[in-house]
């Protein structure tokens, strides 16, 4: 995705004051933290230049000196699927855990409106930067058109940074991977994939997922159908493969709430699971285990993308490098999927 809008303009930093002051990085420091061994005359032409630059100090700096809490801004989009949900849940918590505030901004339909807004509260509040949970194109949309005075992260699974711009997600593809795969070393061949909205990244990746793993094993991809998300879109597809007598023999499904549906449709249609047709979710949500019969899913690990995504973030606002590996999801094999009949 790409954006034809201008480079944000930089924050003046502390080198900048440094810099037109004539004097050291460490004396305009000194000057911030109130430090008894500067001139009355150098730190009041320091604290003026830091007026006409604009500085604003950094709460990550402050924390460094001090020991007190940054501030992180959180943009999200009001979904309540489960994947943002989580991915909130969690960043609340791991930031929380490492002695950050987080204020919560939630963007609504229009995007093109409520998004700007949101990023502009936050940045007007002083928090050292944002990280915007973006499962739709539409929002991510307008997120790349701001200009925002802070780093901003989105997390958005398979979408490429720009250089106004960073991304982080799970490697959502490679979790679609695990999940074909595991069918096709059941000796599946016929494997359909009930896929997600492709207005999300989400969907898109996993779709994606699913083709390159059956490519890769000399497979041309099965049945795909696009939905969205939901046990009721599921329920109702199913019920149609059913009558019409197109049921495959494996699906990957782009949600645990997809398998549900289909699962329950297969039922009422006297078709086993997984003894007829072998079933695979994504999301490992809570209660999947008890499915009937239990999830083979994969499961995210929303701690291990908090953690990592907040440290991406805190590493931009620091201005180190830091590993920006997406973090890995994990196969969760229980009894929803077989090995395939032998015909």
């Amino acid at each position: 995705m790409t954006s034809a809008s201008p480079s944000r303009p930089r924050r003046p930093n502390i080198t900048d004051v440094a810099q037109v002051a004539g004097v050291s990085y460490q004396t305009v420091s000194r000057v911030l933290n109130n430090a008894p061994d500067v001139s009355d005359a150098t730190r009041e032409r320091i604290q003026q230049i830091i007026s006409d630059l604009g500085y604003r100090r950094s709460r990550t700096a402050t924390a460094l000196s001090t020991r007190r809490s940054t501030a992180i801004g959180i943009l999200a989009d009001g979904s309540p699927r489960f994947g943002p949900v989580g991915t909130l849940m969690a960043l609340e918590k791991v930031a929380t855990q490492k002695g950050y505030f987080t204020t919560v901004v939630t963007a609504e339909e229009p995007y093109s409106t409520s998004v700007p807004k949101a990023l502009d509260i936050l940045d007007e509040i002083g928090v050292d930067g944002i990280i915007v949970i973006a499962p739709l194109l539409s929002t991510a949309a307008e997120v790349l058109k701001a200009a925002i005075n802070v780093p901003v992260e989105m997390i958005a699974a398979g979408a490429s940074s720009t250089p106004n711009l960073f991304t982080y997600s799970e490697d959502q593809e490679l979790g679609a991977r695990m999940a074909t795969q595991h069918l096709i070393d059941l000796g599946h061949t016929d494997i359909a994939h009930f896929a997600g909205s492709m207005d999300w990244f989400d969907g898109r990746v996993r779709k994606r997922g699913w083709k390159s793993a059956l490519r890769d094993a000399g497979l041309a991809p099965g049945l795909c159908l696009e939905g969205d998300w939901s046990a009721a879109w599921a329920y109702r597809t199913g019920l149609r493969l059913v009558e019409e007598g197109t049921v495959p023999s494996a699906v990957f499904a782009a949600s645990d709430h997809t398998a549900l549906g289909l699962i329950r449709a297969l039922s009422e249609s006297g078709i086993r699971v997984p003894e007829d047709v072998s079933v695979v979710g994504y999301d490992d949500v809570e209660g999947s285990e008890f499915f009937l019969p239990p999830l083979t899913t994969v499961r995210q690990d929303f701690t291990a993308l908090a953690h990592a995504s907040i440290e991406v973030l805190l590493g931009a606002i620091e201005g180190r490098d830091v590993d920006r590996a997406p973090s890995r999801p994990v196969l969760v094999p229980r009894h929803s999927a077989a090995r395939a009949h032998r015909g």
